[in-house]
């Protein structure tokens, strides 16, 4: 599809942030003329963004407009699976080739990260499914395959929306920050095999209770 417009991009580029980070609630009805309304355009430049946004499969055509597009159970479902086996095969992977080392330093500075939110007021579910989702990146990405972590950004990207809406994470985030600290503890300590199980454990606590 043509970008169209460059008003159309920006406006195109600002909705999908707003659908990708959480910000706009999946139950709002988008119309062109609220939209156009809210971003201070005409509804042309919010027609070629929604149309792009359709073909994304960010948000789909109703009756009265557009809709956010949310996946399926049994999808969340088989996404949870590709996250869990993607993130397990980081630390696997280290297991099995000694000579494969986690970047220290960037588990350090995440793990400062983890600190710090451990004594800051709990930040608000987007806010903390955004924290949660760079923990998990970071850690894959400190052990050095950079495919696996594409793979699990686009997991992500996916199920961003029912992760703020319908998972645990929002209700016990002391719970949460606190398994990342041990998981990050143990692999800068070099106990795979624990960081391992500690991660399979949080991974599997964090399904949202509907998935379950």
């Amino acid at each position: 599809m043509t970008r169209g417009s460059p008003l159309g991009e920006r406006v195109y580029v600002r909705l999908r942030a707003a659908l990708l980070d959480g910000t706009r609630p999946v139950t709002e009805r988008l119309t062109e003329s609220k939209l156009a309304r809210e971003l201070g355009v005409s509804r042309t430049p919010v027609r070629e963004a929604l149309t792009r946004l359709v073909s994304d499969g960010l948000v789909r055509r109703e009756d009265y407009g557009y809709s956010v597009v949310l996946p399926s159970l049994a999808t969340l479902r088989d996404l949870h699976e590709v996250a869990v086996a993607v993130e397990l095969r980081g630390i696997e992977r280290c297991l099995e080739n000694p000579a494969l080392r986690h970047d220290a330093a960037a588990l350090r500075r995440e793990l400062a990260r983890w600190y710090a939110l451990r004594e800051a007021p709990a930040p608000a579910p987007a806010e903390f499914v955004c924290h949660d989702e760079r923990f998990h990146t970071t850690l894959l990405a400190a052990s050095g395959n950079t495919e696996l972590v594409a793979a699990l950004t686009a997991v992500h990207g996916r199920t961003r929306h029912a992760r703020i809406h319908f998972g645990p994470l929002a209700e016990h985030p002391e719970t949460a920050i606190g398994e990342h600290i041990a998981i990050a503890e143990r692999l800068l300590g070099g106990e795979l095999e624990a960081a391992r199980e500690l991660l399979h454990r949080h991974l599997e606590a964090a399904v949202p209770p509907r998935l379950r």
